[in-house]
């Protein structure tokens, strides 16, 4: 049976090499290109692919931000992350917006393959590094959640507003909408019971988030 594959990636160079890549194996068949997030949902209602390869980073809206809408236009299609991003952090994003696998483009080769075998077969597929270093966090994260109630992200996005950073630079800085940034910023004032910057300023320094690097 082929596996029916969208490629998702701003440069056609890596969507190419991804094509040539994909289609060298028997059972893989490349059946339409993407190079933004609004292409992609178009592209996956058309095609109804097994698999979509989804790059994180692109303009406009990120990958991750693109899955729910992606899965909306073909519930059967897998969503297979391809991103530089090895924060464990961008991969339980990635799985909480619906996508079943995650894989780093420095892996553009087996791995790529066996991912999308892996996700097209209904199994959920992240590399061995990238999970060991993502169950570690989870463990960690469970520890800390009696004690502070931000989630990781809240306190990066947290310890940049700290820093004097504007929700626009936070955007940029982690590859996600001004919106989102600005979502994560009223859960932060909401949890915290916070009011002012001077306030959250504050909390961070005392929280020591300003002498992480």
């Amino acid at each position: 049976m082929t596996i029916k594959v969208l490629v998702v990636d701003d440069h056609a160079v890596v969507r190419s090499g991804i094509r040539l890549l994909l289609e060298a194996e028997e059972d893989i068949e490349v059946v339409a290109e993407a190079g933004t997030a609004e292409e992609a949902v178009r592209a996956t209602r058309l095609e109804k692919p097994d698999v979509v390869l989804l790059d994180v980073v692109m303009p406009g809206r990120s990958g991750i931000e693109a899955t729910p809408d992606i899965r909306a236009a073909a519930k059967s299609a897998a969503v297979l992350v391809l991103s530089m991003q090895d924060d464990p952090s961008y991969v339980r994003e990635a799985f909480a917006a619906g996508a079943s696998g995650y894989v780093l483009k420095e892996a553009i080769d087996v791995e790529v393959v066996q991912a999308v075998r892996e996700v097209a077969a209904g199994r959920k597929y992240v590399h061995p590094a990238l999970g060991a270093r993502l169950a570690a966090a989870e463990a960690e994260n469970a520890a800390k959640a009696a004690s502070d109630p931000l989630s990781e992200r809240e306190r990066e996005v947290l310890r940049l507003l700290a820093l004097g950073h504007t929700n626009q630079e936070i955007a940029k800085m982690l590859y996600i909408s001004v919106r989102t940034a600005e979502t994560h910023r009223a859960h932060i004032m909401q949890k915290l019971g916070l009011q002012t910057r001077a306030e959250l300023v504050r909390h961070a320094l005392a929280s020591g988030l300003l002498d992480e690097t």
